[in-house]
């Protein structure tokens, strides 16, 4: 059976993180596939620098319509998808090597993630117990959900799961993080909305709070120290952020509708 991989990278404008990201699954991809949609930065032509990889290009909808364009132009029937800012190292690539070796058991697999924040580790809170199916059989594997959020089905339900962790560095600056909460918040805010779904005073007062409390506390993220508090207060920020922006929709005034108010007889303007 073959069990030859195709590491899929999906990218934007990644040209600081996709070297490394590349030079951590070189020893195990059999194909490099970079798919990216758009970048101006420099991106490709460093790709094209470093050199062993293939490119295809089209615009972003959402994250999961994009890798399930990616993922049939794979040439080989297993895959390994990393974004660039995740790192394979040593120890996952030798896992998986091993499985593939095997050959594999399963037709997909759990890979939980050490996430980085501002480059302090978090184990704790929300992110500590955070997981991803990347390790997949290319034709029994799709992405469900129109957010950015979006987590692959598995049409064989045969799912294990891996020891080691995927390194995540997903927050280096802080404003990066802000664009990409603005982004999600509207996506489900947006869809919520054409769902039907209606904004709700209680979970529009109690959702941050309650989102903050269960990373940090409930989940221990008080033990991350400073970097468990930020990202127990940006997972607060995110559960209010998509209630105010779906209270926006459905009920924000439009201001080119709001009538001037009269002015009284003698009043002085600036």
């Amino acid at each position: 059976m073959d069990s030859r991989l195709t590491v899929i990278i999906p990218c934007r404008d990644e040209r600081e993180q996709i070297g490394s990201c590349i030079a951590s699954v070189q020893a195990i991809a059999d194909e490099i596939l970079i798919a990216d949609s758009g970048s101006t930065d420099g991106t490709l032509e460093l790709v094209n620098q470093i050199g062993g990889c293939r490119t295809i290009e089209r615009e972003y909808v959402h994250s999961g319509d994009f890798k399930n364009w990616a993922i049939p132009q794979a040439t080989h029937p297993w895959i390994l998808l990393v974004d660039a800012d995740e790192r394979v190292p040593v120890e996952l690539a030798r896992e998986i090597e091993l499985i593939l070796r095997g050959p594999p058991s399963r037709d997909a697999y759990w890979i939980y993630r050490a996430n980085h924040f501002l480059g302090h580790r978090v184990r704790f809170g929300d992110w500590g117990r955070d997981k991803v199916i990347r390790l997949f059989r290319r034709d029994a594997s799709r992405y469900e959900g129109d957010t950015d959020h979006a987590e692959i089905s598995v049409s064989t339900d045969r799912i294990g799961v891996l020891s080691h962790r995927l390194e995540h560095y997903s927050v280096r600056r802080y404003d990066d993080y802000l664009a990409k909460l603005r982004r999600y918040t509207t996506m489900q805010a947006e869809q919520w909305h054409a769902a039907g779904v209606r904004s709700s005073r209680w979970r529009l007062m109690l959702g941050g709070p309650f989102r903050f409390l269960r990373s940090y506390v409930l989940r221990f993220g008080f033990l991350d120290g400073a970097a468990g508090f930020h990202v127990s207060m940006l997972m607060g920020i995110y559960a209010y952020w998509k209630q105010v922006r779906l209270w926006e929709l459905q009920y924000a005034a439009d201001p080119t509708n709001v009538e001037e108010p009269v002015a009284r007889a003698g009043a002085s303007h600036p």
